[in-house]
């Protein structure tokens, strides 16, 4: 959620990745954690995505594959 400071909204991320997994390094990791977790929209440049909008045959199913603390 972001947050606004004055009038300037402001996002941070302290790490982007799924546990167990390298922090996300390209576009392409991005997309790919975006697909696997509860994230509804990925930020990438210019361009926005909804998890929504994207086909269901990209999901990937993060939930089960790596043992949680």
């Amino acid at each position: 959620m972001p947050v606004v400071y004055g009038n300037c909204p402001v996002i941070v991320n302290t790490s982007f990745n799924v546990r167990g997994e390298p922090i996300v390094n390209t576009p392409e990791d991005a997309f790919n954690c975006f697909m696997g977790t509860d994230l509804d929209i990925l930020v990438i440049e210019n361009f926005i995505l909804y998890k929504e909008d994207q086909p269901n045959n990209l999901y990937v199913d993060y939930k089960d594959k790596y043992e949680l603390d």
